[in-house]
């Protein structure tokens, strides 16, 4: 989940007025809001669509993620208090789909004349049959990054292509780990088994549920088994920090060094950059994810039918998701667009990092795009993708073994889908 940004976990303290002003208000313009959790980028092309449109103002209301999906299931099943263009993240679109009628459908303004803009499976997640429920803005393909100088400080390779060589898949990841604590027992190799549990999920055609009829599969799906098993195992041999990202505990492992490796995409860049600071430029460098590939996180822009300037709001959308604009997001913030015609632009394939030692991140990210495959997300992944996440933090916190934990995530997904 990219969950979520770029995804800061700070809440605006004072949100903006939640219903669109008439044409009539603020000297005629048109007051168009859009709702996003976390920053998105949004604020300079913001700026520059009103310069473009002299008649609209518009204005970003930013939450957390919690905050801004459930605000939004309220805001539907009321009718009312949705803004009128709304960021949904990839995890939360099927559910959405089953709702399609509270949302306008975006083919009616012409957005099916896009569909090539994006890669396919991407187009796919934002429809239903004809029904086109968003408009794609970024994907998290994955990279590795990690720490230059405590892989020096365990005697191991420190050249970004040496290092992908060394972990080539989480088998050997896990044995890297084994090499990297035995020379460094006081610093963790991975930040947190989470974040291994979820790249490695994000690398499975399906995790908990059947692509073929929606039904639970978690409990029988070997590659779920295997990333709980190879994650939880990393926890509770204590080489990992069971610092989880968007927290205050993640950023500070990040400042003090706490960690070796995180599985990154684009998007946690600049949550690395923010967190670590100045005293942290070239320490991190970034490579290839063992097994190459992998998408985390990614959103969509909808339009809520209960909004008054639904065809504005589509043209805002269709704006901001356009390549000109999604160009200038992964420049600005290495915010990796799910458009090839984007992410294979020369100047983005040529694009380094001074902070992460000049690491060519355009092309590690398109790379890994390029080989990026569709993982299925069931109705309910929502509802039972927590309790595994909730079970490797057990096994971090010591009050649980692999094998308990693995057992208690399935029960409780089981119940939650009661």
């Amino acid at each position: 989940m990219r969950t979520i940004a770029r995804r800061t976990a700070l809440v605006v303290a004072a949100l903006i007025p939640l219903a669109a002003c008439s044409p009539g208000d603020a000297g005629e313009k048109t007051k168009l809001t859009i709702a996003t959790f976390g920053e998105f980028g949004y604020a300079p092309l913001i700026a520059e669509y009103e310069r473009l449109h002299p008649g609209i103002t518009v204005q970003n209301r930013v939450t957390d993620f919690d905050t801004h999906h459930k605000g939004l299931a309220t805001q539907l099943a009321t009718g009312h208090g949705a803004a009128d263009v709304v960021a949904i993240e990839e995890q939360y679109m099927p559910q959405y789909r089953k709702v399609k009628d509270k949302f306008a459908d975006l083919a009616g303004f012409g957005a099916r004349e896009l569909e090539k803009q994006w890669v396919p499976w991407k187009w796919a997640q934002g429809t239903d049959g004809a029904f086109v429920l968003g408009l794609g803005t970024d994907m998290g393909s994955l990279a590795l990054c990690y720490r230059r100088d405590l892989f020096q400080a365990a005697g191991l390779p420190v050249d970004r292509d040496e290092v992908a060589k060394l972990m080539p898949d989480w088998a050997a990841y896990a044995a890297t780990a084994e090499r990297f604590t035995s020379k460094t027992p006081n610093v963790k190799f991975a930040d947190s088994a989470g974040t291994v549990y979820t790249a490695m999920l994000n690398q499975s055609p399906e995790n908990y549920f059947s692509q073929r009829d929606d039904s639970f599969i978690a409990d029988r799906n070997p590659s779920v088994r295997a990333a709980f098993f190879l994650s939880g195992g990393l926890a509770a041999k204590g080489q990992t920090a069971a610092a989880t990202t968007f927290t205050q505990a993640w950023n500070v492992a990040i400042k003090q060094g706490s960690f070796a490796t995180v599985a990154c995409p684009a998007w946690m860049l600049s949550q690395i950059k923010e967190a670590g600071g100045d005293a942290n430029r070239g320490k991190w460098d970034v490579t290839t994810v063992p097994g190459r590939s992998g998408n985390q996180g990614g959103s969509f822009l909808t339009v809520p039918k209960q909004g008054e300037h639904q065809k504005e709001a589509y043209e805002l959308a269709r704006w901001l998701t356009a390549p000109e604009q999604q160009k200038k997001l992964f420049l600005s913030d290495g915010i990796l667009p799910s458009e090839p015609a984007v992410y294979q632009d020369p100047q983005v394939v040529a694009h380094t990092d001074g902070y992460f030692g000049d690491a060519p991140i355009g092309r590690i990210f398109a790379a890994s795009a390029d080989q990026l495959r569709p993982n299925y997300r069931g109705l309910r992944d929502a509802d039972v993708r927590p309790e595994f996440g909730r079970a490797l933090g057990r096994i971090e916190e010591r009050t649980n073994t692999v094998e308990q934990a693995w057992t208690e995530a399935v029960q409780q997904a089981l119940a939650a889908l009661k």
